[in-house]
């Protein structure tokens, strides 16, 4: 089993949990589930039955445009991804969750994350700040969407993330910065700039 270490100070930063209460309380209804490489997690037209944290790899989420695939996240080891929406409504999800890479996550499922919230104050207050902080991120990036050029999408996504650049195909990341592919090319030479400290 992949260590929960990482959850747990995740969840630290929001709420102070000890190891004895995370044993205690959310050891017992983690299910580690394992994906490989283009194997999806949630389909849509389905509920979200879980909330996951990756522990290991890199998952996207998207959602079907035509026959166009839209990116509306991209997570590594250390974030949290769901199809949220499903999650908390309990109505088919409008979004895909794929494994990128091999990946493997801490979920817990709604049934027992409601039964967790019913035993402890703590563990209720907890998901509420987590649950809030995933909103407040989610509008922090669509504003970021509406007031950022294609160009300051760009350089301010990789700057943060450069191994991304690495790990996620190109066609994936152009799509999450709706930006177009042939565009996305186009800045990849700014990068050379960044490094030398000439773009602001």
């Amino acid at each position: 089993m992949y260590t929960l270490t990482r959850f747990l100070s995740y969840l630290q930063k929001f709420c102070n949990i000890s190891e004895e209460e995370f044993g205690q309380h959310l050891v017992p209804v983690i299910h580690e589930r394992k994906f490989e490489k283009k194997q999806l997690l949630t389909r849509a037209g389905e509920v979200e039955h879980y909330f996951n944290f990756i522990l290991k790899g890199l998952i996207r989420k998207y959602y079907l445009k035509g026959k166009t695939e839209i990116n509306t996240q991209i997570s590594v080891e250390g974030h949290i991804i769901h199809s949220q929406e499903s999650f908390h409504s309990r109505l088919p999800s409008e979004y895909f969750v794929e494994a990128i890479e091999p990946s493997v996550v801490a979920s817990i499922s709604y049934n027992d994350l409601e039964g967790l919230f019913e035993q402890s104050k703590k563990m209720e207050h907890l998901g509420r700040m987590v649950i809030t902080y995933t909103m407040v991120l989610k509008d922090r990036w669509q504003m970021q969407m509406i007031k950022m050029t294609p160009r300051e999408r760009f350089l301010n996504f990789v700057t943060k993330n450069p191994e991304l650049l690495q790990r996620v195909p190109q066609k994936f990341l152009a799509s999450y910065l709706n930006i177009k592919p042939e565009t996305f090319s186009r800045f990849k030479h700014l990068l050379r700039n960044v490094s030398k400290g000439m773009v602001a």
